[in-house]
């Protein structure tokens, strides 16, 4: 790539030496074919001639010095009146390169140049009027140098525009990128995060009876089945990749669970074998949705930890509508550790990341009298 930028750099500036060298060659030549003079063409003519149409070389490099030796060369030529108005043509491509380029402040000196010429010519004639042909040719070269200067600006606004609008294209695009890439993202999440909730309950389940069958089995001195012991591994190798899996996930938005759905989880829980109850106190109402999904994710996960860590035990779940709150605790009567927060892996990370994003308060701690409680305090503002 640098490479081919180096050549067409080394291009342009063989292009631009050659459009110097026809200009050179071609303005003593303009010269002599031009009607005859003031002051006829010398050494010293060709000299600003060519003066001035080497200094277009400068372009590349710095157009303000191009368009100072332009007009120096060019407007001393007709200064000192010789023939033909050719020498202004290396000023006009200078003026036009340098207002392209957006170096304004030079553009004057051209003008400033003109005037001091038009002057020249109105001394020579001693009060009179310069002949029409002197006239014509003044106002000729002042427009031409207007528009030139005029054009090469309204290249420079053009570029500018073209420059901001590609910007901003850019700008958009990314943004929609991003825009793309972050709301895959959050989905992504919220699927995983839906998986970690249902199915991490789900498989706990699965997990303790077939663990409870296999121990019955072996108590009663029964071969156990093979199908059964896999269940068991299955679930437990399950288990351990859905959390290995999702363990940088958090936090996200649920469907289709909410505190109407308590009392099924519930008797699910009663299904796998921990006798538990549900408690509704206080003025039920609809809670923000939010608040509704928290509550019933943060009983199935303390359910969850019971059932998988708290050995032989029981749990009670209470919800009460209070006026500026909704409380969700949980209690359980068991010997174990699973209610301890280094024992519940994400679970109980995921409780306290749920209240505190809604304003709410977490209380996770073993009871006095045993057991392990979870008490959540989730505001509702009142909502009716």
């Amino acid at each position: 790539m640098g490479l081919g930028h180096g050549r067409a750099q080394g291009h342009g500036i063989v292009r631009g030496a050659v459009a110097v060298l026809v200009i050179m060659a071609l303005q003593p030549l303009g010269a002599l074919a031009a009607p005859p003079a003031r002051t006829e063409l010398d050494v010293l003519g060709v000299a600003l001639l060519l003066a001035g149409s080497l200094a277009l070389v400068a372009l590349r490099w710095s157009p303000a010095a191009a368009v100072a030796g332009t007009t120096v060369g060019g407007f001393g030529y007709l200064l000192l009146g010789y023939p033909g108005t050719g020498a202004a043509v290396p000023v006009m491509i200078s003026l036009f390169v340098a207002a392209k380029t957006g170096h304004r402040r030079i553009i004057p000196l051209p003008l400033a140049a003109l005037a001091l010429l038009v002057v020249s010519d109105l001394m020579l004639v001693k009060g009179g009027l310069p002949p029409r042909e002197t006239v014509h040719d003044r106002f000729l070269l002042a427009g031409w140098l207007v528009a030139s200067a005029a054009l090469g600006g309204a290249f420079h606004q053009w570029g500018n525009y073209v420059q901001e609008a590609e910007r901003r294209a850019a700008e958009a695009e990314r943004t929609r990128e991003e825009t793309a890439l972050r709301r895959a993202g959050e989905e992504r999440l919220r699927i995983a995060r839906e998986l970690h909730d249902s199915l991490t309950h789900s498989i706990s389940i699965i997990k303790v009876q077939a663990g409870v069958a296999v121990h019955l089995a072996r108590k009663r001195g029964e071969q156990v089945p093979e199908a059964l012991l896999a269940v068991q591994e299955a679930s437990s190798e399950a288990m351990r990749e859905l959390r290995a899996t999702l363990e940088v996930l958090r936090d996200g938005d649920a469907s289709g669970s909410g505190l109407d759905r308590l009392g099924e989880l519930v008797q699910r829980a009663r299904s796998a074998g921990l006798p538990a109850t549900l408690t509704i106190s206080g003025s039920e109402r609809t809670v923000p949705a939010e608040v509704d999904q928290a509550a019933y994710r943060i009983v199935q996960e303390a359910l969850t930890n019971v059932t998988r860590h708290a050995g032989p035990a029981s749990a009670a779940v209470r919800i009460v509508y209070g006026t500026d709150a909704l409380t969700v605790q949980v209690d359980d009567d068991g010997l174990g550790t699973g209610g301890l927060p280094e024992s519940t892996g994400l679970g109980l990370l995921g409780m306290r990341e749920r209240v505190a994003a809604l304003g709410g308060r977490l209380r996770a701690e073993p009871r006095p009298e045993g057991g392990f409680t979870v008490r959540a305090e989730l505001p509702v503002g009142g909502a009716s």
